[in-house]
C-alpha cells in the first residue's frame, strides 16, 4: 500500500515512546549519552553527532521527500552551506541566476575562498545551461520557484542533462515544501530548506533540511554536518515535528488564497510573479511538477514609492522578512531578503525598486484583497 501525502505528514512524525508509549516524540535534553560496552557504542554518543529527538525528525523529512536520509541543521543557510561545502577546491556548481540572497552572499563572498567557484545561469535555456558546462563542474543548483521572482526551472529536463554529464543535482524546494512538490522523484539528487519557512510554518524557530536520494550523499553530507556542527537543537526539532503534522492543511488554503490573490492583482493591472497563473511563462512546467503555485507570490506596484506606500497602508499583513508563516507576511527583496545584491544585480534578476513579495498566511483571503485595494487606492 502506498501512503498518501496526507498520511505520510502524521505517520512520519509521530514515533511512539518505546518506554511510556508517548504519541508525541520526547524531548531528549543530554548532550552526551552513557555507553554501556566498551568496544562498542550505542546510536548516540554526543548530541552534535546525533540526538534521538532530532533523530525522529530528520526521519520524517526524509520520508516526506521520499529520499534515503535526511538531516538538520540551525538554519536553512547552513543546510545550504553544508551541502555546498561537500565540494572542495577546483570544483565548479551551475546556479541558477535567481537564487535567495544568502546563497549569493555564500556563493559569492565565501565559497571562492575554498575554491569552489560557480556561473550564474539562465536556468529556463537549457543549451545556455549545456554550454555552461566545464571540466570542473561537479554540480547544478536550481531553486524552483524562485525567490522572489517566482521564476520556474524544469527539474526533470535539468536534472536528465546534469545526469548526461555526471552532475550532481541540488534542488531549493523550501517555497513548494515536500507537500507540494517532490524534486527527487523528477530527478534531483539533494534536496535543501529553509525548514523556518512552511516546513516549520508558525515564525517561531529557525531551522534548515536537507535529503539525500541516496546513502553515499547521505554520507557526504554527515560528515560536514558532524565536523560543522550547525545542527537543529532538540526543542526546534520538536516544534518542527509539531508544525509538519499540519503543513498539508496550512499550505493547501495559504496556496488557494494566494491563487485568488494573483488573479485579484492581475486583474487591476499590476505585474505579478506567480506560477498559478496561466500568463506566467513557467505556468506549464510547473504545473507538470507542483500540485499547486504555492502560498508566494511578488507584484510590482511600479515604484520604490508606491511600495512604501503600500506597506504604509495595510493593515492585515506584517511587514517583515522571511514567508511560510500563518500570518501573511509582506516583504520587500531589494532591502530584505536581497538586500546583499549590487543595483545591477537587482536589476539583471528583475528585482525592480516596486516589487514586494508576499507570502500568503491562513487569513481571510477576502479580508486580504479588501485590505490590498484600499492600500492601492489614492
Amino acid at each position: 500500500m502506498t501512503e498518501s501525502d496526507w498520511t505520510k505528514l502524521i505517520k512520519s512524525t509521530t514515533k511512539i515512546g518505546p518506554l511510556s508509549g508517548a504519541v508525541n516524540t520526547p524531548i531528549q535534553f543530554s548532550s552526551t549519552f552513557h555507553q554501556s560496552n566498551f568496544d562498542q557504542f550505542g546510536e548516540s554518543d554526543y548530541a552534535r553527532s546525533g540526538n534521538p529527538t532530532r533523530k525522529v525528525a530528520e526521519y520524517a523529512i526524509a520520508e516526506l521527500e521520499n529520499g534515503e536520509r535526511g538531516f538538520l541543521f540551525s538554519t536553512g543557510m547552513a543546510a545550504i552551506s553544508s551541502v555546498l561545502l561537500t565540494f572542495g577546491q577546483g570544483d565548479h556548481l551551475l546556479v541558477s541566476k535567481e537564487v535567495y540572497g544568502g546563497t549569493y552572499r555564500l556563493l559569492n563572498d565565501i565559497l571562492p575562498r575554498f575554491g569552489i567557484n560557480h556561473s550564474f545561469v539562465d536556468f529556463s535555456d537549457l543549451s545556455a545551461i549545456e554550454n555552461s558546462i566545464k571540466k570542473e563542474t561537479k554540480a547544478v543548483y536550481i531553486e524552483t520557484p524562485s525567490n522572489p521572482t517566482l521564476a520556474v526551472s524544469d527539474i526533470k529536463k535539468i536534472s536528465r542533462l546534469a545526469h548526461q554529464n555526471h552532475l550532481i543535482v541540488i534542488a531549493d524546494n523550501t517555497f513548494m515544501s515536500p507537500f507540494l512538490q517532490k524534486p527527487l522523484e523528477l530527478g534531483a539528487d539533494i534536496v535543501v530548506h529553509s525548514a523556518t519557512k512552511f516546513l516549520a510554518g508558525h515564525s517561531d524557530l529557525t531551522a534548515g533540511g536537507v535529503v539525500t536520494k541516496t546513502k553515499e550523499l547521505g554520507d557526504q553530507v554527515y560528515f560536514v554536518q558532524n565536523a560543522i556542527g550547525a545542527t537543529l537543537g532538540v526543542t526546534d526539532a520538536w516544534l518542527l515535528l509539531r508544525s509538519i503534522k499540519t503543513l498539508g492543511v496550512r499550505i493547501q488554503r495559504e496556496a488557494a488564497s494566494a491563487q485568488a490573490i494573483a488573479e485579484w492583482f492581475e486583474k487591476s493591472g499590476k505585474k505579478v510573479f506567480y506560477p498559478g497563473l496561466p500568463s506566467n511563462p513557467g505556468y506549464e512546467i510547473h504545473k507538470s511538477q507542483a500540485k499547486s503555485g504555492g502560498a508566494v507570490l511578488s507584484v510590482d506596484l511600479g515604484s520604490k514609492e508606491a511600495a512604501r506606500k503600500f506597506v504604509e497602508k495595510i493593515k492585515i499583513p506584517v511587514f517583515s522578512v522571511s514567508l511560510g508563516g500563518v500570518e501573511t507576511i509582506v516583504s520587500y527583496p531589494p532591502k530584505m531578503s536581497h538586500a546583499e545584491l549590487s543595483a545591477d544585480d537587482l536589476a539583471a534578476d528583475g528585482i525592480t525598486p516596486g516589487l514586494l513579495r508576499i507570502s500568503v498566511g491562513l487569513e481571510n483571503a477576502d479580508d486580504l484583497i479588501d485590505d490590498f485595494n484600499q492600500a492601492l487606492e489614492d
